[in-house]
């Protein structure tokens, strides 16, 4: 179907046509001043196909006399219906029609024949067109009704050729679906199980094309991770992403990510929607498309993206079932990742540069070429307790940059042994950024200031939504600097449970008495930390503090001892 011809019959079946065309192809002047006369000033033709929309209005009437010209017209107009003459003077008599047929698709058209050519009519019917005149016989009446049969024929004919197509476009969704379902169950890795979406979906006669896009982190753009069917470098030269702001993130792709909601396109040629990707879309025959999110609770897994070379073919209750699909997908990779983080020692790890905090000790790494490494951070009611090393600095150096420090209240030393201090530092100003990491799942595993630098590692589960992590650190302040992302091994797990106990068992104050102790020397002999001094520490009486580290012994040496 032309783009023209495409959008007339969206007019006409929304009922926004505001006046009915209509295109002569005839080369005798005799004959075409004869069906222009009869129609010229007749408003019964548009009151019968449109009586709503085109009260007090006069058809349209377009003429050419080659066949050439009228297909050209065709594609270039809207067109309602074709009144044809099969013999003119570029073609002749049913090839004619089988012409105009195949340019005009839906476009329903009467055929014009003589007296002695009725049977030519009869059999033109049967390839395709709605109607046949015999030019001699018709009168204005009879080629209003004939007119408005044909359109009427028509429509019916596309509603129950739509239904059709829903319907089995639902049966084939719904065995996909089924497919999907088994994959979900039979893969064992999550790219194993997103190149088999797509795979599926490519195998189906009603899809060109499936792709599946993760939004890489630390950025906007929307990736690549799966994809089958007819491509041809499609995804090298397209270009998106999630921000609303910028062009290649209004689409689908990026607006399904944004709201959770199954984006359609149905038409490459005049659907705004397909925006900057128009003409690679147009150039690999993709005429509609379908963008799924793919999300299960607050994490955000990506986008599948199928393609279509028919128009509208993702409408109704199709957007119904694809959004089931992706919510299918979603679930499955959630269950794969938690198994995964279940049975692995690996965890994701999220490197980030902050540029404005620590200033002295950082000018200080960059003049002295020292190194200072925070291995423990325990978060406090009021503050941050950081407990770590410093080398190649000496203590009154290490000390007079902590007092122009900003943030940092205080400093204790636990072991000095010439350039290499082991220290305690109370750190308010970092309480809030502490607190974000950790009530999204996360923990900050090392801080390291070294060669003019303040680097920071964020240790995640894997399966987490590491896109979240990072919009979230960067909302806490705006001098964060994203730099990397990696996989890596925990330490190995014991099997005593201990690291269970520290996770589940304890409460938040039992375990940053049990943490800032253990640190802070409490367990060294002598000992490097009071517990008077560690209860100021944490901002508690030393009953308190007491209270909370004998609980949390007894649990701990229960995980050891017990059964």
């Amino acid at each position: 179907m032309s783009e023209t011809n495409a959008r007339t019959e969206t007019e006409r079946d929304g009922e926004t046509a505001d006046t009915l065309r209509v295109l002569l192809i005839e080369d005798n002047p005799g004959d075409a001043r004869l069906i222009e006369e009869m129609l010229r000033d007749t408003e019964e033709l548009a009151q019968r196909v449109s009586p709503i929309e085109s009260t007090g209005q006069t058809p349209e009437m377009s003429r050419e006399t080659r066949l050439e010209d009228g297909l050209e017209m065709v594609d270039t107009e809207p067109t309602d219906i074709v009144l044809l003459d099969l013999n003119l003077p570029d073609s002749e008599g049913l090839a004619t029609l089988e012409r105009v047929h195949e340019e005009t698709d839906e476009t329903p058209i009467i055929v014009l024949t003589g007296v002695r050519d009725q049977q030519v009519g009869v059999e033109a019917i049967q390839r395709g067109a709605q109607d046949f005149l015999v030019k001699d016989e018709v009168t204005s009446e009879l080629l209003v009704r004939t007119i408005h049969h044909a359109i009427e024929r028509a429509r019916q004919e596309r509603e129950r050729r739509q239904q059709r197509e829903h319907l089995e476009a639902l049966n084939r969704l719904n065995r996909i679906g089924h497919d999907i379902t088994h994959a979900v169950i039979t893969t064992e890795t999550r790219a194993e199980l997103e190149q088999e979406v797509c795979d599926r979906l490519a195998e189906s006669d009603a899809y060109r094309f499936a792709w599946i896009g993760g939004v890489n982190p630390g950025s906007d753009r929307v990736v690549p991770k799966a994809a089958a069917g007819v491509e041809d470098g499609y995804l090298d030269e397209i270009d998106v992403s999630v921000a609303e702001d910028d062009e290649s993130g209004r689409g689908p792709a990026g607006t399904a990510i944004r709201t959770g909601q199954v984006q359609v396109m149905n038409d490459a040629r005049t659907d705004p929607g397909f925006g900057p990707w128009r003409e690679q879309a147009r150039a690999r025959n993709y005429r509609s498309s379908a963008a799924i999110p793919l999300i299960h609770e607050d994490l955000v897994y990506g986008v599948l993206n199928v393609y279509s070379s028919s128009p509208r073919a993702f409408e109704g209750l199709e957007t119904g079932v694809f959004a089931r699909i992706g919510d299918i997908i979603a679930h499955a990779i959630t269950a794969i990742e938690r198994r995964d983080a279940l049975v692995s020692d690996a965890v994701v790890e999220l490197e980030f540069r902050v540029e404005a905090m620590a200033e002295p000790l950082v000018e200080l790494s960059a003049t002295e070429s020292c190194t200072i490494a925070f291995e423990q951070l325990v978060g406090g009611d009021d503050a941050l307790l950081a407990y770590g090393s410093a080398h190649g600095i000496s203590q009154e150096a290490f000390s007079d940059a902590i007092d122009d420090t900003d943030g940092i209240d205080d400093v204790r030393f636990l072991s000095v042994r010439r350039d290499d201090l082991e220290f305690e530092l109370v750190a308010p100003a970092a309480v809030s950024l502490f607190e974000t990491i950790a009530t999204h799942g996360g923990r900050v595993a090392s801080a390291t200031i070294a060669d003019g630098e303040f680097r920071f590692v964020v240790e995640l589960p894997r399966g987490r939504d590491t896109r979240q992590m990072i919009e979230l650190i960067r909302n806490q302040r705006d001098d964060i600097t994203y730099l990397a992302q990696r996989t890596t091994e925990r330490s190995e797990r014991s099997d005593s449970g201990s690291a269970s106990v520290l996770e589940e068992d304890l409460t938040e104050k039992q375990r940053a008495a049990l943490e800032t102790a253990y640190f802070a020397g409490y367990f060294d002999w002598p000992r490097g930390s009071t517990g008077e001094e560690i209860a100021d520490r944490l901002g508690i009486a030393p009953a308190t503090f007491n209270q909370h580290l004998r609980t949390a012994e007894r649990k701990f040496f229960n995980s050891v001892f017990g059964e």
